[in-house]
């Protein structure tokens, strides 16, 4: 039993839903997405709500049940509110700036990093140290804030780097000398 892929999608008014063989199409206010789903998965449009059916009680079957019906609810949210993702950049002198579909970095190296947006990724710079990546494909939006991330990870022992906004960091105790080794050594 698959309590989530058992779930009703409610489609919002303004959101249109095809369905085509193995293929969705999902269009709403803030764009269209499309998704190909395994042969072992059926999808209806009923009555203003999609439902996701497993053709058999395989384990592959049941598996891909609840996570095709959380793919296209996420489609179903991406193009009416759209998905977000807001990174931090903590260092002095450490600052964004977007220009055009680029995002320029200025983070601690001998050059300025740029990063071009995808289609269908926005950057959108809150203040000189943040950054909001956003878009309707949640994989996708993830997938550019992890790749501007992984610029410049944050440090273990000072903290200073790029990371997700609230993300904590552990940091680790840098080296302390030992008091009074190196005189017992030298008194025997």
């Amino acid at each position: 039993m698959s309590r989530i892929g058992n779930l009703p999608i409610i489609i919002p008014a303004g959101v249109t839903v095809e369905v085509s063989g193995h293929h969705i199409k999902v269009n709403g206010p803030k764009g269209a997405l499309e998704l190909k789903f395994a042969p072992e998965i059926k999808v209806e449009v009923l009555e203003g709500k999609v439902i996701v059916k497993r053709k058999n009680d395989l384990k592959k079957s049941k598996a891909l049940h609840g996570f095709t019906r959380s793919l296209i609810a996420n489609m179903i949210a991406g193009v009416t509110e759209g998905w977000s993702k807001n990174l931090e950049l903590v260092g002095v002198g450490f600052r964004a700036q977007a220009s055009d579909n680029k995002l320029v970095l200025n983070v601690g190296f001998s050059h300025p990093v740029e990063i071009e947006a995808p289609p269908g990724i926005n950057f959108e710079v809150l203040d000189n140290t943040r950054i909001k990546v956003s878009g309707t494909d949640k994989q996708l939006v993830g997938q550019v804030a992890a790749n501007i991330k992984k610029v410049r990870p944050p440090d273990v022992y000072k903290g200073k780097g790029i990371r997700f906004e609230g993300e904590y960091i552990r940091k680790k105790v840098g080296k302390s000398a030992k008091v009074g080794a190196a005189g017992a050594a030298g008194a025997k």
